[in-house]
């Protein structure tokens, strides 16, 4: 039984850190895209939403319309300085699970690692 139960909780251990860092990857590669549309574009998808011919061509100018939902003095630098860390947040993440998956496949002894690395050493 104490056999089965370790097994189970090996499996789970990879099913969970692989699903944990496919989506962070996918999160990582998600935000790299949004910060590069988004520094190509100088910020005009971020006010895209809004209705007026004021609105400059570049987000970075200072500009505030009664027909843009928000505030949009600010919204190109915020928004980079939001996207950056929870980017590199992302892809720690991503290797992070990675590296735990790693671990759920010596403990199957599953992998070129499983042979050079005993349970005791993990």
């Amino acid at each position: 039984s104490r056999s089965y139960s370790c097994r189970l909780q090996h499996w789970t251990l990879l099913s969970v850190s692989l699903l944990n860092c496919l989506l962070s990857t996918a999160c990582s590669v998600g935000l790299a895209l949004a910060i590069a549309l988004t520094v190509h574009s100088r910020g005009t998808h971020l006010v895209r939403g809004c209705n007026s011919s004021a609105l400059p061509v570049d987000a970075r100018a200072a500009i505030v319309t009664n027909d843009c939902p928000f505030n949009t003095t600010r919204i190109y630098d915020t928004a980079l300085a939001l996207w950056f860390p929870s980017l590199l947040l992302a892809a720690a993440e991503a290797v992070l699970s990675g590296r735990c998956c790693l671990v759920a496949l010596v403990f199957q002894g599953i992998g070129p690692c499983a042979r050079s690395y005993g349970k005791e050493q993990v």
